[in-house]
């Protein structure tokens, strides 16, 4: 497009009298002259690519999301809203909500409630899929009416790049439609891996499929020992199930170390074998329809194997980004590592190496795959684009939860992370078990309550890093996190009043370092 001198001053004086009109005006006429379909295209209907698309909405923009979910390979599939709406953090949530009820009801008999006998508490599989599959269906169906009332154009088609330009949608009855964008966003997400191993696919089932399976788990093997492998576990045990967890290297890569073990600890306390350093080598279908596992454990240089029968066999070893079908190559984009990844480099403003193509969510490399993060990046990278906005996406301290049986929650550096970065001798740790007020009557286990905060040995002392391992996690550990962000010290923290009696409030109590040797378990509650 060319802009002449009279172009500049023309808008020179519209801006003098109105500039809201002027950056609407320029918007429509960028739009009209370069003759795109719409202003910006977003490939996924996530929740990363669904905020995006509102916000530009909102800030007058034409829209449209494609979005369209590939059968697992057992067959499930979903509706609008993504990995986080179907098969993530709310159903997740809901089994785990329903897997701690199960253990309130046995805390609920020594604070006096009258619930007749143990032994006649069963929990039903088909109710609660069935109630959790309920709350997903509204949620999809109110998604869809808030992008038809917002005006954001939904296409039920999968996407691919024609070229830079135009994205293809190809419908269900494969007929296909092209659109094109001044700009488009990528988020599609991911979706799990299996391992390449005889019966893995057809035999295993992966966290798409886990809370609609239509018949009771039974007896089941989780492989990975993932934050999406050890939840599982630990609300299918709560449920009441046979519940082991296969470990090939470590609990929870990427996660505080100490604190992955203590998780791991806290579980086998509940009743979740783990199998350490061993693989799945076979899924075999035996005539009675249960499942034969076998495997090898490496134990420093012995080999063994083994095999064992489950019900059901759960596949969480990680995701993969649903880039592949994207026909990249078309638009220019180069995946990570010179295209060797599935996954996308961004830059600070979340463009790919294509300036006018943005990525966010689970299809990035090397940042947090968290719903608020995709959320969060997909707001900005709209409100620059179409709002004059300058926001740049901070994925640095981002906190998150491990919603196991005893939640784990953590945000900032972990205590090997910050050693490497500043040396042992350069930070402090800060520590302690603590004894929540709630569990003293039914006379539930305390040993596991822990937490810690790294920080900067020098001066006041800036927090690098708090966790947490206790009930409500997630909840205590939010706030905490928002403090972390504005330049939480050891000393603001030791100098705020906790409340009475929290969890959350450990946190202002502590005052034990590790390098002191000083026992960190508290006398009592109060102490």
């Amino acid at each position: 497009m060319v802009v002449t001198v009279q172009h500049l001053l023309l808008l020179q004086l519209i801006h003098s009298l109105d500039p809201t009109i002027c950056a609407r005006n320029v918007a429509e006429n960028t739009f009209e002259k370069e003759n795109y379909d719409y202003d910006l295209v977003v490939i996924g209907g996530g929740s990363g690519g669904l905020a995006c698309a509102k916000q530009a909405v909102q800030l007058g923009a034409k829209v449209a999301v494609l979005d369209y979910v590939k059968p697992s390979p057992r067959g499930t599939k979903w509706g609008l809203g993504g990995t986080c709406v179907n098969v993530g953090c709310i159903p997740k949530k809901l089994m785990h909500q329903a897997s701690l009820l199960g253990e309130a009801i046995h805390d609920a008999r020594p604070y006096g409630w009258q619930l007749g006998d143990p032994a006649t508490v069963r929990h039903d599989w088909a109710t609660l899929t069935e109630s959790v599959q309920n709350h997903i269906k509204s949620v999809n169906w109110v998604t869809r009416v808030d992008l038809r009332e917002q005006k954001v154009e939904y296409v039920n088609g999968l996407g691919h790049f024609k070229d830079p330009h135009t994205v293809v949608a190809v419908m269900k009855n494969q007929t296909e439609r092209e659109l094109s964008a001044k700009h488009v966003v990528i988020a599609v997400g991911g979706r799990p891996r299996y391992p390449d191993i005889p019966g893995a696919i057809e035999y295993g089932i992966s966290s798409d499929d886990v809370f609609s399976l239509p018949h009771e788990p039974g007896k089941t093997l989780l492989v990975g020992a993932g934050y999406i492998g050890l939840e599982c576990a630990g609300f299918l045990k709560g449920l009441g199930y046979d519940v082991t967890v296969m470990v090939r290297s470590i609990l929870l890569r990427g996660f505080d170390q100490q604190m992955a073990t203590l998780v791991g600890d806290s579980m086998v306390e509940k009743g979740i074998r783990f199998h350490h350093r061993t693989r799945p080598l076979a899924v075999e279908k035996q005539a009675d329809g249960r499942l034969l596992v076998k495997y090898e454990t490496q134990d420093g240089t012995t080999t063994t194997t083994g095999e064992e029968v489950y019900d059901t066999v759960l596949f969480a070893i990680g995701r993969q980004a649903e880039t592949g079908t994207l026909k990249l190559e078309n638009a220019g984009v180069v995946t990570a590592n010179d295209g060797k990844s599935d996954k996308i480099d961004v830059n600070e403003l979340d463009q790919t190496n294509v300036p006018h193509i943005y990525a966010v969510g689970d299809v990035l490399q090397g940042k947090p795959e968290l719903t608020p993060v995709a959320i969060h990046a997909g707001r900005i990278i709209a409100r620059r684009l179409f709002g004059g906005s300058d926001e740049r996406m901070d994925y640095k301290d981002v906190a998150t939860t491990v919603f196991t049986p005893l939640e784990y929650g953590c945000v900032g550096l972990s205590e090997e992370a910050a050693e490497a970065k500043y040396g042992k001798d350069g930070i402090e740790v800060y520590h302690a078990y603590y004894k929540p007020t709630e569990f003293f009557v039914p006379q539930r286990s305390v040993r596991y309550c822990y937490l810690k905060a790294v920080a900067v040995r020098d001066g006041d002392q800036p927090v690098l890093g708090l966790h947490f391992l206790g009930p409500a996690a997630g909840e205590v550990i939010q706030g905490f996190a928002a403090a972390l962000k504005s330049g939480l010290t050891m000393k603001v923290l030791r100098n705020t009043v906790g409340i009475h009696p929290t969890v959350a409030e450990e946190f202002t109590r502590l005052a034990i370092t590790k390098s002191s040797g000083l026992d960190p378990t508290p006398a009592t509650c109060c102490s």
